[in-house]
């Protein structure tokens, strides 16, 4: 690289319904970065949004020439939304981060910073959040703390998708297609030089969150079912515990027929029926682990794009 070429940075944020907070948000990251010695790109990606963010994105494109706007055909996910912005990027480091203002655009410096010292990724750590409810906290405390024990992966608790990569993270990034992405998860496996960069989450700009209880179930089940095979241990393990308590039961039976002392087995109909749930309701839960795997390897083998992109401001410039 040229001692005079200014490095490049882009930075990723995928927005999904975001009207009204576009428009300052932006102003705010200019506020940071125009006065730092890098070339920024700013890569949005609208994940389908059914509001007036196409129009504000346009007035952000319109008004300043290093923005680069990418709609998706629908609306993908967030996750989804994040890789398109990932394989979009160019920059000698790229920087991802939510367009609600709950990630701080002021700590970018520090990150960059951090990747001139040599990391290769810069993790930011979500601290405990009071304005977040004591059931959100308890769950994502709860979630990172099984997914560390159940997985060969350690991901930070609290992790966020706000973080800096260096070219080679990108790219390595880049290299694993899933189709149930988990970012955090990803990140992690790769095992690059990581910098740990606490914060408090700042409220949001406007508007409300747009992760769903359903949606955050949906990437707690991809995490899960991506990085662990822990569900079907349990089933194993519970399958063989089952099959001695039936052993022990058998060689109870026997010894009565063994002794002569058949007639103190009295009919069980209520132990036998007990036993027959507990075992038929255990089955259907290791058939459910066992369909979940199957039907996540039918969604990859079908190799169907993660994201459609339906334009590109990039491409209309030329």
């Amino acid at each position: 690289m040229s001692p005079r070429r200014k490095r490049t940075v882009d930075l990723v944020i995928p927005v999904f319904n975001e009207a009204g907070v576009l428009i300052p948000m932006h102003a705010r990251l200019r506020a940071v970065v125009d006065a730092l010695p890098y070339q920024f790109t700013f890569i949005y990606v609208d994940d389908g949004s059914s509001d007036n963010t196409e129009a504000d994105l346009k007035a952000i494109a319109k008004s300043d020439p290093r923005v680069r706007v990418l709609a998706l055909s629908r609306n993908f996910g967030h996750q989804a939304a994040l890789t398109a912005g990932l394989d979009a990027s160019e920059g000698d480091v790229v920087i991802s981060l939510d367009a609600d203002g709950q990630h701080p655009p002021e700590m970018i410096p520090q990150m960059l910073e951090l990747i001139a010292q040599g990391y290769d990724i810069v993790q930011t750590q979500r601290l405990d959040n009071v304005q977040q409810g004591r059931f959100k906290r308890l769950t994502s405390a709860w979630f990172y703390r099984i997914l560390n024990v159940i997985s060969g992966t350690r991901i930070l608790p609290g992790a966020a998708d706000f973080r800096a990569m260096s070219r080679r993270a990108v790219n390595a990034l880049k290299s694993m297609p899933e189709y149930h992405r988990f970012l955090r998860g990803m990140v992690s496996w790769m095992g690059f030089k990581t910098a740990i960069l606490p914060y408090h989450e700042q409220q949001r700009t406007a508007g409300v969150s747009k992760y769903s209880p359903g949606k955050m179930i949906r990437l707690a089940m991809d995490a899960i079912f991506s990085f662990s095979l822990a569900p079907l241990y349990i089933g194993l393990s519970l399958g063989g515990l089952f099959f001695l308590l039936a052993l022990f039961e058998a060689a109870y039976v026997l010894y009565f027929w063994i002794t002569g002392q058949t007639s103190h087995l009295a009919p069980g109909w209520s132990s036998l029926m007990f036993m027959l749930l507990i075992i038929g309701g255990f089955l259907m839960v290791v058939l459910g682990f066992i369909g979940v795997y199957v039907g996540y390897i039918f969604q990859e083998v079908k190799r169907r794009p993660i994201y459609i992109v339906k334009s590109d401001s990039a491409e209309e410039k030329e």
